[in-house]
């Protein structure tokens, strides 16, 4: 039974309400997005869309001074976000809204909006009705995504996701029908005996040659140098 907490080094996220529990490939996926960001000044306010724990958001606040808005249509995953952000470092910097990002306005027009969006289309979906709004995109598909994060991002400014590798070449060619061009990409390997398995991408209105690299999490059953590069300054392990 997994724990109602992760505990990371300078933050806490409890999950007992949430259906999606904090897993390693999104913890490295926020490891690496706020490593491709760190620095970026232009950068002043991110939106985290379908935000769950508020995990994502909680890595990013780590390592910028940006204002995280964090968008998510469950109540109970938006109060337990709500709750986790409160209890951090980083409160003054994070907020929560409950909402349907189909459906909400704003007048900000954010420099970064990312996503650990619902993985699977037209894949079996499980019994738990809230697991399956956190997995399945009955209430989000990519199109919807990436429609709502053009609509919400700034032009000149990059959006971001962490996705089932199979889809990534689903999601390069939406982001191109809105004029988005693939900048950076990782992707990621449990073992060097596996199969890709999730993509973290990149994405603006440049159009340049995408910077290409794989991260592979554990050789000869050992967390590799570049998995533990990335989360050494948030797991309590490294």
């Amino acid at each position: 039974m997994p724990n109602h907490y992760f505990q990371f080094k300078q933050f806490t996220v409890w999950q007992e309400h949430v259906a999606m529990k904090v897993c390693t490939d999104a913890c490295l996926y926020g490891a690496w997005l706020a490593s491709q960001i760190q620095g970026q000044t232009s950068i002043s306010n991110c939106l985290d869309i379908g935000t769950g724990t508020g995990l994502l958001s909680l890595i990013l606040a780590q390592k910028t001074t940006a204002q995280i808005d964090a968008v998510e249509l469950e109540t109970a995953a938006a109060q337990q976000a709500k709750e986790n952000f409160e209890a951090s470092p980083f409160a003054n910097s994070l907020k929560v809204v409950q909402a349907d990002i189909n459906q909400w306005q704003t007048e900000q027009a954010y420099q970064l909006v990312f996503s650990n969006p619902p993985f699977y289309e037209h894949d079996l979906a499980s019994p738990n009705a809230k697991r399956n709004l956190a997995l399945h995109s009955s209430a989000l598909t990519l199109e919807a995504l990436f429609l709502a994060m053009n609509r919400l991002v700034d032009p000149s400014g990059q959006m971001s996701m962490i996705l089932p590798w199979h889809r990534r070449e689903a999601a390069i060619n939406h982001a191109l029908r809105l004029g988005w061009h693939l900048n950076v990409e990782a992707s990621v390997y449990q073992t060097e005996k596996h199969k890709a398995f999730r993509s973290f991408l990149l994405f603006s209105q440049t159009a340049k040659t995408p910077f290409a690299n794989e991260i592979i999490i554990k050789q000869n059953g050992v967390y590799t140098e570049a998995f533990t590069a990335l989360l050494k300054d948030y797991y309590l392990a490294f």
